[in-house]
């Protein structure tokens, strides 16, 4: 390839491109449960069974498409383990471990602004709720 010449698209990686590996796995990292998760895993690796009472509110459906979803997208790594009874562990890949510690940052600032985000609820629904 020339100096002139554009890059092909398959060389382009750009979240905001419908096709783009990238927003496919920005998609599944910001989806309701999986944020929640990867933080979880950020603090160690879980069972299935005490991830979700960890994650409070994912159904077990949920969960497992959740984890079916990061695995695919190599965040966390799925290991059963030959015991009895036989269990399943799942733990954050390096990659999964990058994106949890920027979302523990993302968390950390919106636990600390709790008050903030408080305010300003109660603030908009008292607009909401008088007359204009």
């Amino acid at each position: 390839m020339t100096r002139t010449e554009e890059p092909t698209q398959e060389l382009v990686v750009d979240v905001f491109a419908r096709g783009c590996t990238s927003r496919a796995a920005f998609e599944d990292v910001t989806g309701r449960w999986a944020s929640l998760v990867l933080l979880a895993l950020g603090e160690g690796g879980y069972r299935f069974n005490a991830l979700r009472r960890k994650v409070e509110g994912v159904s077990e459906k949920m969960l497992a498409q959740t984890l079916q979803a990061l695995e695919r997208d190599g965040m966390l790594t799925r290991e059963v383990v030959t015991a009895i009874p036989p269990r399943v562990e799942y733990a954050l890949t390096p990659l999964g471990a990058e994106v949890a510690q920027r979302l523990r940052a993302l968390a950390d600032l919106l636990e600390a602004s709790a008050g903030q985000v408080q305010a300003a609820r109660e603030a908009h629904a008292a607009r909401e709720t008088s007359p204009r």
